[in-house]
C-alpha cells in the first residue's frame, strides 16, 4: 500500500548503482531475525546488550517506523521473499510452492541475474525450505526454484524440525508441555541450533568469496523465537538489570484481536502465568532479552567474517526482524495480534558509501518494500507485481520524507492499516478498532472508531484498495 510522493527515482536508481564497482554488482547478505521486538540499543533502548547489530546500524539506516504485513514467520515471511501481500497464516509459501504463480521471487530474481544464491537456517517459514513430517523432504520444497544451496545443519538436533524449538545439547521438543519456556545453559554458542547455522553461514562465505558471480547469501535466525534458551553467558549481564514497566499490561475490553497467547502457554511454565506473577513475568523478559543478545552475537560472527574476506564494501546488509512480540502489553505473551507489539519489528540496511550512515528515518516503511529497495541498489530493474516501492530516497538522504501507511493483516480476518497518526482495525463482523498515536505509548488502549466515522471511512478505504474485499 503505497502513497509515496518523492519522484526522480530513476535518478536516485542510477546513483545508488554507481556506489558499487562498475564491472562488479553487489553482493547482498540478508540476515532474518526470528520474533525480534524492535528494542536494540540502536533503536535507543539502553538495557538490551545487542553491539553488532547496533555496529552495523552505525554504519547503516535504521527504520524506525518498519511494520511487517503479517504477526506469524510463514506469513511475514511470504511478503519478505515475494514482494507481495498474500495469505496470513504459517502455510503462506507452501501454497504459493503448489500454484500457478509465474512471479520470481525475491532470491529467483537475483539468481536470474546472475546471482548464486544459498540460505542457512530459518529463512522461509521451515528452517531449510522444505515439508514433511521432519521438515527434510525434498521432494516439497518451500520455494521452488530459489536457491543454489538451501541449508539447514541439525547437528545433534537431528532434522529442521528439531532445529526449530531445540533448547541445549540437542534437546528437541516433542510435547511442549513437557518443554522448559526458558533456559540457560553453561557452553559455547554451539549448544543451541543457532550456533550450528552461523557456523555453516560462515563456511558458506568462505565458498561464496572463491565464486566470481556475486551472491545473495540469507541467514535465518532462530532466537529468539520460543523456548528462550540461550547460552548461560547471555543471561549475566540481565541477572540484576532493571526493566522498565510493562505499558498497558491488561487485557483489552470489547472486540480486538487479542488471544490467549497459546503458543507461549503450551509450554512448562511450572504452573505460573506471568499475567499475575511479576516476579515471573520480569524472569521471562530476562531470558527474552539473553536470546536478543545471542542472536546478536551470531549476528557479529556473520559481520566479522564478512569483513576477514575484505567483502564489507561489497555487500548490501540487510537485518530484518520477522515481527514483533509481545512481553505482556495488552495482556498478550506472544505475536499473532494486530497491535503495534505484534508489527513493529526492525530494519537495517547498511552498504558502502551509504549517506548520513547511522541516522535514523522515521518514515513508515513495509516489509514488501524491500523487494524493490533491494532491486534499486543492484541496479536492476524493478519487477512489475511487487507491491512496494523502494525505499531508495531514505537512504540517499535520512531526512527524507515519504508518505507511506503500512498494510497488515492476520488469519483471522482482520485487517490493519498504520499511518504516521493512527491505526484502523477492521475485523470481518464488522467491528473496528480506531487508536491515535499521537496520543503516547498508551494509543491502543483506546477505541476512538465511533466518534471518528470519517477517518474509519477513509482509512477502510485504502485497506480495501491494497488487499481487496476479501
Amino acid at each position: 500500500m503505497n502513497f509515496k510522493i518523492l519522484g526522480l527515482l530513476t535518478s536516485l536508481s542510477l546513483y545508488a548503482a554507481t556506489v558499487f564497482s562498475a564491472d562488479k554488482q553487489p553482493n547482498i547478505l540478508l540476515i532474518c531475525i526470528d520474533d525480534l521486538r524492535p528494542e536494540l540499543g540502536c533503536y535507543g533502548v539502553d538495557y538490551i546488550k545487542s553491539p553488532h547489530i547496533d555496529g552495523l546500524a552505525a554504519k547503516g539506516r535504521i527504520f524506525t517506523r518498519h511494520y511487517v504485513q503479517a504477526p506469524t514467520c510463514g506469513a511475514s515471511r511470504y511478503t519478505l521473499l515475494t514482494g507481495t501481500y498474500g495469505p496470513g497464516d504459517n502455510g503462506a509459501l507452501f501454497k504459493r510452492a503448489k500454484s500457478a504463480t509465474k512471479n520470481p521471487s525475491l532470491p529467483a530474481f537475483f539468481r536470474g541475474k546472475g546471482y548464486t544464491t544459498v540460505s542457512v537456517g530459518k529463512v522461509s517459514h521451515h528452517p531449510g525450505g522444505r515439508g514433511g513430517a521432519d521438515w527434510d523432504d525434498s521432494s516439497q520444497p518451500e520455494m521452488p526454484d530459489s536457491w543454489d544451496r538451501h541449508l539447514l545443519p541439525a547437528g545433534p538436533w537431528q532434522h529442521p524440525r528439531g532445529s526449530m524449538h531445540g533448547l541445549a545439547n540437542g534437546e528437541i521438543r516433542k510435547n511442549a508441555k513437557d518443554m522448559a519456556l526458558f533456559q540457560a545453559t553453561e557452553g559455547p554458542d554451539s549448544i543451541y541450533p543457532d550456533g550450528l547455522i552461523i557456523d555453516e553461514s560462515l563456511a558458506q562465505l568462505d565458498t561464496l568469496a572463491t565464486d566470481e558471480k556475486p551472491f545473495f547469501l540469507a541467514v535465518g535466525i532462530i532466537r529468539p523465537h520460543l523456548p528462550f534458551g540461550a547460552p548461560a553467558k547471555y543471561l549475566e549481564s540481565y541477572k540484576d538489570a532493571t526493566l522498565p514497566p510493562t505499558p498497558h499490561p491488561n487485557k483489552p475490553k470489547g472486540k480486538t484481536t487479542w488471544h490467549g497467547s497459546g503458543e507461549f502457554m503450551k509450554y512448562n511454565r511450572w504452573g505460573k502465568n506471568p499475567n499475575t506473577d511479576p516476579d515471573f513475568a520480569l524472569e521471562v523478559r530476562k531470558h527474552y532479552a539473553a536470546c536478543v543478545t545471542y542472536a546478536d552475537a551470531q549476528v557479529g560472527r556473520v559481520l566479522e567474517k564478512l569483513d576477514s574476506l575484505k567483502l564489507r564494501d561489497d555487500t548490501i546488509i540487510v537485518v530484518w526482524g520477522d515481527h514483533g512480540w509481545h512481553l505482556g502489553e495488552h495482556a498478550i505473551w506472544g505475536k499473532h495480534a494486530l497491535f503495534e507489539e505484534s508489527l513493529h519489528s526492525p530494519l537495517i540496511i547498511s552498504y558502502a558509501g551509504l549517506k548520513d550512515a547511522g541516522q535514523s528515518s522515521t518514515s513508515i516503511t513495509e516489509t514488501v518494500d524491500i523487494f524493490p529497495t533491494l532491486c534499486d541498489l543492484a541496479g536492476q530493474e524493478k519487477p512489475d507485481y511487487l507491491a512496494g516501492t523502494s525505499v531508495l530516497p531514505i537512504l540517499n538522504d535520512s531526512k527524507a520524507e515519504i508518505e507511506n501507511d503500512a498494510i497488515s493483516y492476520s488469519s483471522r480476518s482482520a485487517k490493519t492499516i498504520r499511518t504516521k497518526t493512527h491505526r484502523l482495525i477492521t475485523h470481518k463482523n464488522g467491528s473496528k478498532e480506531l487508536y491515535d498515536h499521537t496520543t503516547g505509548v498508551d494509543a491502543e488502549t483506546k477505541n476512538i472508531a465511533a466518534e471518528n466515522p470519517e477517518l474509519v471511512k477513509e482509512l477502510r478505504a485504502k485497506i480495501e484498495d491494497a488487499l481487496g474485499k476479501s
